[in-house]
């Protein structure tokens, strides 16, 4: 496909399920601004690939004005990975800068036999440097509806929290730096249609230590989420939604900051709208 009609075909044929939850997302959450400097991070694969076109054609088409940078780090890839990503972003007319960094070699060190924690972390980390040092006041990254509620599942059911993947939020380490994810209203197997017949070939994480899979308990989660789907198809919807309608009155306890607290200190002030038998 070429370049006019893949930008053709995301306001268009696949408005309803790309297009507009973008828009949704920017809106509702109020991700951009007149005069933001954002940083597109883009790692080669087919959600942040998307994300990219989906930033350039709000650029085109909004009466914000904002500014866009491209930005990718090339943390050790092996040459074909490299190539592909800088041929994806060409056959999309992605104006991508890519930074070099040795942080899939420094992941494996300080991380052993499962590095992939200390990678993302790390990368991160450049990320947020990277944008900062060229002026940039946010940074976007492709995270999608089903990234946001495995997040909310995993920590539910493996960390003992109910918490989930916001979609912006500000840096503790970076300051005046914001993190947005403007794509948190798009599935992903909208994504996955609009990456084959857009005839992008996306590259997995482009890890050389052999840590190419889906962790496993993300695989768990997402197979969990795949067997509910069958029994209530909006099942998904519902556990994003959860996280807009968290009762106060209706919890053991929550933590704010680095402050804690116990539904019995305010036990007297709650009015729960639990049913009596």
């Amino acid at each position: 496909m070429e370049r006019n009609d893949i930008e053709r075909s995301i306001i268009k044929t696949y408005r309803s399920i790309l297009w507009r939850p973008f828009v949704r997302a920017v809106q509702e959450f109020l991700l951009v601004s007149n005069g933001d400097s954002i940083a597109v991070c883009v790692s080669g694969g087919k959600d942040s690939l998307l994300l990219a076109k989906l930033m350039q054609e709000l650029k085109n088409h909004s009466d914000t004005v904002f500014s866009l940078r491209f930005i990718a780090m090339n943390p050790g890839f092996a040459d074909q990975n490299l190539t592909a990503l800088k041929n994806n972003c060409e056959h999309l007319g992605i104006p991508l800068e890519i930074f070099d960094s040795n942080i899939f070699a420094a992941a494996k060190k300080i991380g052993g036999d499962n590095p992939c924690y200390m990678c993302a972390r790390m990368r991160r980390g450049f990320l947020y440097s990277t944008a900062q040092k060229l002026g940039c006041n946010k940074i976007a990254l492709g995270h999608h509806f089903d990234d946001v509620i495995e997040t909310t599942l995993l920590n539910l059911l493996y960390a003992s929290n109910f918490s989930t993947m916001l979609p912006k939020l500000k840096s503790q380490n970076f300051p005046g730096i914001e993190l947005i994810r403007p794509m948190v209203y798009i599935k992903e197997a909208s994504i996955l249609k609009y990456t084959k017949n857009a005839g992008i070939n996306p590259m997995d994480c482009g890890c050389t230590i052999g840590c190419r899979s889906t962790p496993s308990k993300r695989r768990e989660i997402k197979s969990l989420i795949a067997s509910l789907k069958a029994i209530h198809k909006d099942v998904d919807k519902s556990i994003f939604t959860s996280a807009k309608n968290v009762n106060l009155n209706a919890v053991l306890g929550w933590k704010q900051g680095d402050e804690r607290f116990d539904y019995l200190d305010f036990y007297d002030d709650f009015k729960t709208d639990e049913k009596e038998e």
